[in-house]
Protein backbone atom coordinates (compact mmCIF):
# COMPACT_ATOMS: atom_id res chain seq x y z
CA UNK A 1 0.00 0.00 0.00
CA UNK A 2 3.03 2.46 0.81
CA UNK A 3 4.29 1.43 -2.50
CA UNK A 4 1.34 2.66 -4.23
CA UNK A 5 0.89 5.95 -2.90
CA UNK A 6 4.80 6.93 -3.02
CA UNK A 7 4.24 5.88 -6.86
CA UNK A 8 1.44 7.63 -7.02
CA UNK A 9 2.75 11.23 -4.93
CA UNK A 10 5.97 10.59 -8.00
CA UNK A 11 4.15 10.60 -11.06
CA UNK A 12 1.64 14.02 -9.59
CA UNK A 13 5.27 15.37 -8.75
CA UNK A 14 6.45 14.34 -12.47
CA UNK A 15 3.44 15.92 -13.82
CA UNK A 16 3.94 19.36 -11.61
CA UNK A 17 7.77 19.60 -12.84
CA UNK A 18 6.93 19.24 -16.44
CA UNK A 19 4.08 22.25 -16.03
CA UNK A 20 6.83 24.45 -14.14
CA UNK A 21 9.51 23.66 -16.64
CA UNK A 22 7.07 24.40 -19.41
CA UNK A 23 5.80 27.62 -17.71
CA UNK A 24 9.12 29.19 -17.76
CA UNK A 25 9.93 31.56 -20.48
CA UNK A 26 13.38 31.18 -22.39
CA UNK A 27 16.60 32.69 -20.63
CA UNK A 28 17.75 33.37 -24.32
CA UNK A 29 17.55 36.28 -26.43
CA UNK A 30 15.11 35.23 -29.00
CA UNK A 31 14.33 36.89 -32.32
CA UNK A 32 11.04 38.74 -30.72
CA UNK A 33 13.39 40.67 -27.95
CA UNK A 34 15.92 41.75 -30.18
CA UNK A 35 13.38 43.77 -32.50
CA UNK A 36 11.82 44.90 -28.97
CA UNK A 37 8.73 42.73 -28.79
CA UNK A 38 10.95 40.72 -25.24
CA UNK A 39 8.36 41.89 -22.74
CA UNK A 40 4.87 40.64 -24.27
CA UNK A 41 5.31 37.21 -23.28
CA UNK A 42 5.43 37.56 -19.35
CA UNK A 43 2.59 35.67 -17.63
CA UNK A 44 3.57 36.19 -14.07
CA UNK A 45 4.88 39.85 -14.54
CA UNK A 46 8.78 40.33 -14.94
CA UNK A 47 10.94 38.91 -12.45
CA UNK A 48 8.32 37.62 -9.61
CA UNK A 49 7.20 34.75 -12.00
CA UNK A 50 10.31 33.70 -13.26
CA UNK A 51 11.65 33.67 -10.04
CA UNK A 52 8.39 31.85 -8.49
CA UNK A 53 9.08 28.93 -11.66
CA UNK A 54 12.68 28.37 -10.90
CA UNK A 55 12.19 27.94 -7.01
CA UNK A 56 9.18 25.17 -7.87
CA UNK A 57 11.24 23.66 -10.92
CA UNK A 58 14.19 23.15 -8.32
CA UNK A 59 11.93 21.82 -5.54
CA UNK A 60 9.92 19.27 -8.06
CA UNK A 61 13.87 18.38 -9.56
CA UNK A 62 14.98 17.45 -6.10
CA UNK A 63 11.65 15.57 -5.59
CA UNK A 64 11.77 13.56 -8.91
CA UNK A 65 15.63 12.53 -8.16
CA UNK A 66 14.56 11.43 -4.53
CA UNK A 67 11.76 9.56 -5.57
CA UNK A 68 13.36 7.53 -8.17
CA UNK A 69 15.89 6.73 -5.69
CA UNK A 70 12.85 5.72 -3.40
CA UNK A 71 11.04 3.88 -5.30
CA UNK A 72 14.10 2.15 -6.79
CA UNK A 73 14.84 0.76 -3.03
CA UNK A 74 11.20 -0.01 -2.70
CA UNK A 75 10.93 -1.40 -6.13
CA UNK A 76 13.81 -4.16 -4.71
CA UNK A 77 11.84 -4.70 -1.45
CA UNK A 78 8.77 -4.89 -3.23
CA UNK A 79 6.01 -7.16 -3.48
CA UNK A 80 6.21 -10.78 -2.51
CA UNK A 81 7.38 -13.25 -5.90
CA UNK A 82 4.44 -15.51 -6.95
CA UNK A 83 6.61 -18.35 -6.88
CA UNK A 84 8.16 -17.53 -3.29
CA UNK A 85 7.13 -20.18 -1.01
CA UNK A 86 6.61 -22.74 -3.91
CA UNK A 87 8.76 -26.03 -2.88
CA UNK A 88 10.42 -27.10 -6.04
CA UNK A 89 9.35 -29.69 -8.12
CA UNK A 90 8.70 -32.90 -6.44
CA UNK A 91 11.25 -36.06 -6.64
CA UNK A 92 10.78 -38.43 -8.41
CA UNK A 93 10.79 -41.95 -6.40
CA UNK A 94 13.46 -44.51 -8.16
CA UNK A 95 12.49 -47.80 -8.20
CA UNK A 96 15.92 -49.78 -6.91
CA UNK A 97 17.00 -51.73 -9.65
CA UNK A 98 16.33 -55.21 -11.02
CA UNK A 99 18.48 -57.73 -9.42
CA UNK A 100 21.03 -59.33 -12.02
CA UNK A 101 20.60 -62.75 -12.78
CA UNK A 102 23.96 -64.70 -13.65
CA UNK A 103 25.25 -65.62 -16.16
CA UNK A 104 24.91 -69.70 -17.55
Amino acid sequence: MLYYLAATLYVVSCLLLLLAVLLQQGKGGDMASAFGGGGSQTAFGARAGASVLTRASSILGALFMIGAIVLGIMGQRGPSSLIRGVGGPTPVPQSAPAPQQPNK
